[in-house]
């Protein structure tokens, strides 16, 4: 199960890897998460970058993979790298995530479920409230729904 351990400066324990998220509403201004297989956590779509392939590139991967959505990303929302939080990998890899954050609209696919998800969800954000959301993925939420013109850099 991944954890997120928080704690001053944690992140020098671990390697730096680069993620992206997405978020996507719905036709009634509801937003896409999905659950997690690992710790049953709710999240955004999104994962980590792989080389050779752009962060937009990445992003819609992502969410494809997890979602069976094909998207396209309208803009980024913003750059997250919270020096205060650490993520543990179940093969016990650790990792400080500097994450890129997009808004993502939806082109084509169904959506579904993947090895990574065991449930998925277009949510008012009333609801987010009351979920249990990985990490700081409800600050992702509250950023992208500022539809601040300049990106958040946190």
């Amino acid at each position: 199960m991944t954890q997120i351990l928080y704690g001053e400066r944690i992140a020098r324990q671990g390697k730096l890897r680069i993620g992206c998220s997405a978020a996507i509403f719905d036709e009634h201004g509801r937003i896409l998460l999905t659950k997690r297989t690992d710790n049953g956590q709710w999240c955004l779509p999104g994962g980590g970058v792989e080389a050779g392939e752009s962060v937009a590139e990445a992003c819609e991967r992502e969410v494809w993979e997890e979602t069976g959505l094909s998207v396209r990303v309208k803009r980024l929302v913003g750059v997250y790298s919270h020096p205060d939080q650490l993520a543990v990998y179940p093969d016990g890899n650790k990792a400080h995530i500097v994450v890129l954050h997009f808004e993502a609209e939806v082109i084509g696919g169904e959506l579904g479920l993947s090895d990574e998800t065991t449930d998925f969800g277009y949510f008012t954000l009333e609801e987010v409230e009351k979920l249990d959301m990985l990490g700081r993925h409800k600050e992702r939420i509250l950023d992208t729904l500022a539809n601040q013109k300049e990106a958040f850099v946190r």
